[in-house]
């Protein structure tokens, strides 16, 4: 297949908005009502949507990585400065390891250069670390209320925000482990190593939650994900919800369909082997659409 073509209309404060997206060729190309975007970072934060699938579990149980993505893609949805210092300070870190893989070879005498770049992350880097610390404050109480609906409020659960910018400024840091930095050939300090734990009754959920806790930790992360869009951008994701009941007991699917049929949830998409348990699920008078594939 040489390429293809998805298009979506979205109701944009009571008027219709077509979004397409076309690949042709390894090319991406969006639009908005036919008109191309000029560059395709304009459209993020338009429209929002949040997924719930089986693979999500790596949220929790895998490593740093996944965790800062998922914050980031909110974050970068709710604040476009947020997002562009975090593109620059993503460009100015492999630009600083450049740097330091190059002194193995050939030591540089004058650091004009490191100093441009450590003063670049620490601008950018600082303000990341703000917005990350201020979206956890925001984020928690909207986590604890989905978690207490998902697990009958028999557990208590934080997010704790590992970073070391809570120790010393960014610039510190970077000047503290320059030897290493050398000896390791890349930047060992900075928010790229930033990382949340995700605490159930005081013990750290990844090693010592049951899977049926972090099933429910996992629902209300992406639950409260959607709330937390829902405010900040002022109306509502839509929610994507895939394969999930193949994995869920029934207590936790009851509770969770009790949430999303509530108020503050809008439209759902869902993928599903059994068309009957979703009508059922919903009941008979629910405004469902079914597509067989």
């Amino acid at each position: 297949m040489d390429g293809f073509r998805v298009e979506g209309i979205f109701d944009n404060k009571g008027r219709d908005e077509t979004i397409s997206c076309k690949w042709k060729h390894g090319k991406k190309e969006v639009f908005a009502n036919g008109v191309e975007y000029e560059k395709i970072n304009d459209h993020i934060g338009r429209y929002a949507a949040v997924m719930i699938a089986p693979d999500d579990m790596e949220l929790i149980n895998d490593g740093s990585e996944l965790r800062r993505k998922w914050i980031d893609s909110i974050l970068s949805q709710t604040d476009k400065e947020y997002f562009e210092k975090l593109m620059h300070y993503q460009r100015v870190l492999l630009q600083r390891n450049a740097w330091l893989k190059m002194q193995a070879i050939n030591p540089a005498k004058d650091r004009t250069e490191l100093e441009y770049y450590n003063a670049t992350l620490d601008v950018d880097g600082t303000y990341i670390y703000k917005q990350r610390s201020i979206f956890i404050a925001r984020f928690i109480p909207l986590l604890e209320n989905f978690y207490e609906q998902l697990s009958g409020g028999r557990e208590r659960i934080s997010v704790v925000y590992e970073t070391e910018l809570l120790k010393k400024p960014l610039l510190a840091l970077l000047d503290e482990s320059f030897q290493q930095d050398l000896r390791m050939q890349r930047t060992l300090k900075g928010i790229h190593k930033d990382d949340w734990d995700f605490i159930l009754n005081d013990i750290d959920l990844k090693n010592f939650g049951s899977q049926g806790q972090k099933k429910s930790f996992l629902f209300a992360l992406k639950l409260a994900q959607y709330a937390y869009l829902n405010i900040e951008m002022g109306h509502l994701p839509i929610l994507l919800l895939d394969d999930i009941f193949e994995k869920l007991d029934q207590s936790r699917m009851e509770a969770l369909l009790r949430i999303i049929k509530g108020q503050g949830f809008g439209q759902v998409l869902l993928t599903d082997t059994h068309a009957e348990r979703i009508q059922a699920a919903f009941g008979p008078n629910a405004d469902i659409g079914f597509i067989k594939l």
